[in-house]
């Protein structure tokens, strides 16, 4: 008897389990895709993916080398982030595609829901129920001695200038008064969704087409290849760029002041134009914008050397270029000028800056020789038959520049200004309606009713109420 009770209990509930499935199975499956689409949840755990693997971004060292990664985190755990793209967190594929899905899930969200929120802005007819405005909270009531249809000329007027259009209604005792505004405003969230989704595509075009480059230019040189930040990789540009000119200021303490660099646009072999460039003063063309990011000491391509021979104490002056060679004092041999190297390292000391030159004797096999710049007189210790020495150079500077193009950057900025315009609707602005009820009495007084709601902010329509009846009381 009780197994019956128990079995009989549950068959509703389970008649209702079936049947429910019974209506998945019948849904097709394009509008299966279209319920996952318009999922909150799905909203939920894409916001939570992004957020959690944005915190990974952060942590995880981003466009570093190889041996930054391996000295940090590993050879294991390199080789993971290696695969998951983890340097790079915010061009892989897969953050990508988190955001392409959060971008699909807010325009299917807002189609799905969009159909209801537009009955409500255009109506077909606009009404309104009297007596659920006359339950209101927001409700004030008061009595006035005015003759009935010159209250009613007036208070109509007065709604219809503060509010808008005024729907009338004659009752048995009296008349009743409608008036709305705002009702756009149920757009404001859409806005907000707009606004999402042209971050979302702004930061999706930036991603897939965008690039960030380097790009080291000594004075007078030119160059239209850049070299990508994480991978290196040669990228040609549509102009060329040419330094004309670096300048650099430093302050007492040797710390850079400014450094300014010079720059022309030649395109198709011609100056487009010539700017200077400094530290948050880029110089932009055809969606390329080129920084100034950083400037080092160029290798000379020519010197002043002094040749001294040690035992005639005879000597020779002469500026040569890189490959140039002179004959030496008495006809000895023959010195060419090879380079330049930034930093020459004697016996794990860096020295600097160092030119290097040949020397070959006759009948002897040639040798190089360092010519460090802080330290004139190093080529002595070497105590051989000719001393070199570097007497003159100019001094010349690399500019670093950083190219970047973003084609979403637009987009981005078109989606800020719709977030803060459907914030500023959304949170500030609202949908309003007031109703007024004129009721006549015996003692040849009329009894009015004020009341009015809104879809958000009821303490803030509370106020205007108060506000409103204040003006009528007034007339």
């Amino acid at each position: 008897m009780l197994l019956l009770y128990w079995n009989s209990s549950l068959a509703p509930k389970n008649n209702f389990l079936v049947e429910e499935k019974k209506l998945k199975k019948k849904e097709s499956i394009p509008n299966q895709i279209w319920l996952f689409f318009c999922s909150v949840k799905l909203t939920v755990y894409t916001l939570v993916l992004l957020a959690t693997t944005s915190i990974i971004g952060t942590v995880v060292l981003q466009n570093g080398s190889p041996a930054q990664y391996v000295n940090l985190y590993g050879k294991g755990f390199y080789n993971l982030i290696k695969v998951l793209k983890l340097d790079d967190m915010y061009h892989a594929w897969w953050f990508l595609l988190l955001l392409l899905l959060l971008c699909l899930n807010i325009i299917v969200c807002s189609i799905e829901r969009l159909s209801l929120t537009w009955k409500i802005i255009f109506p077909g007819k606009v009404t309104f129920n009297s007596d659920r405005f006359r339950k209101l909270k927001n409700r004030e009531t008061f009595n006035s001695g005015k003759p009935f249809n010159t209250l009613a000329s007036e208070f109509k007027a007065i709604l219809s200038q503060k509010v808008g259009k005024v729907l009338y209604e004659e009752t048995e005792n009296g008349c009743v008064m409608y008036a709305e505004k705002g009702r756009w405003t149920r757009m404001g969230v859409y806005v907000v969704h707009a606004s999402i989704i042209l971050l979302v595509v702004g930061a999706l075009i930036g991603g897939v087409f965008g690039f960030k480059a380097n790009l080291q230019l000594d004075e007078g040189a030119t160059a239209d290849t850049i070299f990508t930040s994480k991978s290196r990789a040669p990228l040609k540009l549509p102009f060329s760029i040419q330094c004309n000119e670096f300048e650099v200021r430093f302050y007492d303490t040797g710390a850079p002041d400014e450094f300014r660099s010079n720059l022309t646009i030649i395109e198709n072999g011609k100056a487009s134009f010539t700017k200077d460039i400094r530290v948050n003063q880029p110089l932009r063309y055809k969606g390329i914008n080129i920084f100034q990011s950083s400037y080092g000491t160029a290798a000379p391509d020519n010197a002043v050397f002094e040749v001294t021979d040690n035992t005639t104490q005879s000597n020779i002056t002469k500026r040569l270029t890189v490959g140039e060679e002179i004959q030496l004092p008495g006809e000895a041999g023959v010195f060419k000028f090879e380079g330049v190297l930034p930093n020459f390292k004697f016996r794990e000391h860096n020295l600097g800056q160092a030119f290097f030159g040949k020397v070959t004797l006759k009948g002897q096999e040639g040798f190089q020789i360092p010519l460090p710049t802080k330290f004139p007189t190093f080529d002595k210790m070497r105590k051989g038959q000719f001393t070199f020495v570097v007497k003159e150079f100019d001094q010349r500077y690399y500019t670093g520049l950083q190219v970047t193009k973003d084609p979403g950057i637009w987009y981005v900025y078109a989606g800020f200004i719709l977030m803060i315009l459907g914030c500023w609707i959304t949170f500030f602005v609202s949908h309003q309606s007031y109703f007024i009820e004129l009721e006549r009495s015996d003692q040849n007084t009329t009894k009015v009713l004020v009341s009015g709601k809104s879809n958000r902010n009821s303490y803030g329509m509370m106020l205007k109420i108060k506000k409103f009846v204040t003006i009528l009381k007034d007339k």
